[in-house]
């Protein structure tokens, strides 16, 4: 499992695989921006931000600017934090400035798209759509994955289009929108129909000071106690869990009160990146996902507050909405769910909900942030009894690693702990076999193949 007691358990196998190098190229001068402009100039001249400052910067923003305040994205190509305005005199612009963003004066106010997420919710509530806000372009963009058909995409189609085209969009989305419980996971229950598998996010202390970690609600209900192998005894119990509705989150607390369990996350071959915070996403910023079915992964966040109309794992006509979650495009597959989504520079970002599509042909994803899920368990990053946040000792370099991925190992998702890293023994490209046999869902069915060949 990938958050285990230092000294008990014998760490898990990292993933099997490296990556191509075009996310390290890109990403690479991103690690040393700094948090100001280094140029020296004026006052007024926008910042050179990292992705947590901006975000951190959007947050001070939303705040001051109120009502006049309509989103925000990262530009990761000038690392540059781009606030959107609203019927804005030339103080707002000027306070905005001031504060190191660039500002962009827009038509649609906050209140403006929540009014049309607000309609979506009541007229168009179908398994497999989604919407977000999207503030490069200032409006609501609505997706459909392929089993909105017939008089579903009719009553989807003229609901967004009641709503003008200036302010929501619809698109096509490939696949479908599903949690992504089953697969070569990290972590294992055993139920009524077989064994559910799912990726560990986070570890984190409990209110109560117990060692404990973060994954997806839908793993929380669908089993209650889990184990760092298929078929060993269970080393942790679910504590809080929370789907569908508001989150998609599961707080679940080690047995045992003297686990360490360090704060970071294995992003394979040994190699792990230490956390040291809680982050919230930025439209725009560039994140990791770590999930031992298809391994690490990058791509970009591109929607905040998503709504998402999963299709019921239990009832056939229903529908289970889960709202305020991360919309990104980086790819995730049958058993990633739970798994972590970060930065670069150690911020957690999310656990894995679900999505459509594959990491061979792409889609869209959804996560859960950490800081929502943080303050509705009243946990706090870190591991409990063990290393805590930001301790780097064994600190890796994501973007060295991240790409493609397929044949990654079962027991390689979430956090592990794991030796000094080498960012540069990584660099390469692989296209190995491994990951899940058999098939599995929340009732969860199949076997884990962990083997996979260069």
């Amino acid at each position: 499992m990938s958050h285990k007691r230092i000294p008990k358990r014998k760490a898990a196998v990292a993933v099997g695989g490296v990556a191509a190098l075009g996310a390290a190229a890109f990403l690479l001068p991103m690690a040393n921006a700094s948090q100001d402009n280094a140029s020296g100039a004026t006052a007024t001249a926008p910042k050179t931000l990292k992705a947590t400052g901006a975000s951190n910067l959007a947050a001070q923003l939303q705040q001051s600017l109120g009502q006049a305040f309509a989103g925000s994205y990262y530009d990761s190509a000038k690392q540059q934090l781009v606030v959107n305005v609203v019927n804005a005199g030339s103080n707002v612009i000027g306070q905005a400035q001031q504060a190191g963003a660039v500002v962009r004066q827009v038509q649609n106010s906050t209140k403006d798209l929540q009014a049309v997420a607000q309609t979506l919710k009541t007229k168009a509530t179908i398994p497999g759509t989604a919407w977000a806000v999207d503030p490069k372009t200032n409006k609501v963009v609505v997706s459909a994955d392929s089993t909105v058909t017939g008089t579903k995409w009719d009553t989807l189609q003229s609901t967004v289009q009641s709503l003008g085209s200036n302010m929501a969009t619809l698109k096509k989305s490939s696949g479908t929108f599903k949690t992504l419980v089953s697969g070569g996971d990290a972590i294992f229950s055993q139920v009524q129909n077989g064994t559910v598998r799912c990726s560990l996010g986070f570890n984190v202390t409990a209110s109560d000071g117990s060692p404990a970690f973060l994954t997806a609600g839908h793993c929380g209900v669908a089993a209650k106690d889990w184990s760092d192998s298929e078929t060993g005894q269970p080393i942790a119990t679910v504590d809080q869990a929370q789907f569908p509705g508001n989150g998609d989150f599961s707080l679940v607390k080690y047995n045992d009160a003297t686990t360490q369990a360090p704060s970071e996350v294995n992003i394979g071959n040994g190699q792990t990146v230490a956390i040291n915070q809680a982050a919230d996403a930025t439209v725009g910023e560039t994140v990791f996902r770590m999930g031992s079915t298809t391994g690490l992964h990058d791509g970009q966040v591109t929607g905040l507050d998503a709504t998402v109309n999963f299709q019921s794992e239990t009832d056939p006509n229903g529908v289970d909405t889960v709202t305020g979650l991360i919309q990104t495009n980086v790819c995730a597959e049958a058993g990633d769910s739970g798994g972590s989504l970060f930065t670069q520079d150690g911020g957690a970002v999310g656990m894995t909900s679900g999505g459509s599509g594959d990491c061979t042909a792409g889609g869209e994803t959804f996560f859960q942030p950490v800081t929502t899920a943080l303050q509705a368990t009243g946990a706090t990053l870190g591991g409990g009894g063990g290393a805590g946040a930001g301790d780097a000792s064994a600190t890796a370099d994501p973007s060295a690693t991240a790409g493609d991925q397929s044949g990654a190992g079962a027991q390689a998702g979430g956090n592990q702990i794991g030796g000094t890293a080498d960012p540069s023994a990584t660099a390469g490209d692989q296209s190995g076999t491994g990951g899940a046999t058999g098939t599995g869902d929340q009732s969860g069915t199949g076997t884990a193949n962990s083997s996979s060949s260069n």
